[in-house]
C-alpha cells in the first residue's frame, strides 16, 4: 500500500489586528480551491471572522474547533462545506475565547492542534489556518500544527516592528516545538500604490527580507473590503476585479514554491 502524504499546512499568522489576516485566509484559500486544490480552512480566531465570511453563522455551528481541540469531535465531525466549490470549513466559535484557559491545563497543549489534524479529511490538498491576532496558546496550536507560515502585513511603519517579532517567534517554534515550520512569505496587503510610503515600507521589507518577501502584491482594493457582509470570499463576490486577480496571483505564487 503506499504511503499517503500529508497536505501541507498553513498558518496565516500576524500578532498584529488589521492586516487582512483573516481576509487573506478566506480569499487565498477560495483561489486554491477554484484552481482545483481542495482546501480545507480552519477558523482558530475566536471572533470566528473567517467563519462569518464565508457566509456561516459562527452560533449556529453544532461542532466547531472548539470541540475539535478539547477531544469532543474528530476532524470529519466538525468539517462543514461552504458555497465555494472545493473548499471545506472547520467552524470557529466565541467559546474559544475562553479555551486558551482552559487548554493550559492539559498535557502536551501546544500540539493539541496538531494532533487533532493528524486526521485528515480526505480528499484534502491543502490546510489554512486563520489565526488569532496574538501569539498566545491558540496561534502557538497553529505554529506546531503548520508546515509553514504567511505572514499578510500592511504598508505601513509599524509592520516592520511586528515583523521582527514574527521573525523571533518563528525561529524559537522552529528550534524547540516544530523544526520543519517553514516560512511561506511575507505578503504586503492594503497596498495603495499612489502613496510614498506604501513603496518606502515595501522596500524597506525588501531589504529586511529579500527572500521571504512574496512578489504579489494586494492592493486596497473596495470590493475586497465588500465581500464578507456578503458571506462570499472577493473570488464569488467579484471574480474580474482587481483583489480577486491579485488572491489567484498568490495562490499560484505559493503553489510554485
Amino acid at each position: 500500500m503506499l504511503a499517503t502524504v500529508a497536505p501541507p499546512i498553513i498558518a496565516v499568522v500576524n500578532q498584529k489586528g488589521g492586516v487582512g489576516k483573516t481576509t487573506t485566509a478566506i480569499n487565498l484559500a477560495a483561489a486554491m480551491a477554484e484552481v482545483g486544490h481542495p482546501t480545507l480552512l480552519v477558523d482558530l480566531d475566536p471572533q470566528a471572522n473567517s467563519t462569518s465570511g464565508l457566509g456561516l453563522d459562527p452560533a449556529r455551528a453544532r461542532l466547531n474547533i472548539y470541540h475539535l481541540l478539547t477531544g469532543e469531535a474528530t476532524v470529519e465531525q466538525v468539517v462543514q462545506p461552504t458555497s465555494v466549490s472545493g473548499l471545506s470549513l472547520i467552524a470557529s466559535h466565541i467559546d474559544l475565547a475562553g479555551a486558551e484557559i482552559e487548554l493550559a491545563t492539559m498535557s502536551e497543549r501546544e500540539g493539541l492542534l496538531r494532533h487533532a489534524l493528524a486526521a485528515n479529511p480526505p480528499g484534502v490538498e491543502i490546510l489554512l489556518i486563520d489565526c488569532p491576532p496574538s501569539l498566545g496558546l491558540l496561534t502557538l496550536n497553529a505554529l506546531v500544527a503548520a508546515t509553514s507560515m504567511l505572514i499578510p502585513t500592511q504598508s505601513e511603519y509599524f509592520a516592520l516592528e511586528g515583523l521582527r517579532h514574527l521573525m523571533y517567534t518563528h525561529q524559537l517554534v522552529r528550534s524547540r516545538l516544530n523544526p520543519r515550520l517553514a516560512i511561506a512569505g511575507i505578503l504586503m496587503t492594503q497596498f495603495d500604490a499612489r502613496t510614498t510610503l506604501a513603496w518606502d515600507v515595501l522596500h524597506a521589507v525588501r531589504r529586511a527580507h529579500p527572500h521571504h518577501l512574496l512578489e504579489t502584491v494586494i492592493p486596497r482594493n473596495v470590493r475586497i473590503s465588500e465581500a464578507p457582509s456578503h458571506g462570499k470570499s472577493v473570488i464569488e463576490y467579484d471574480p474580474t476585479c482587481r483583489g480577486a486577480a491579485a488572491y489567484r496571483a498568490l495562490a499560484k505564487e505559493l503553489l510554485e514554491r
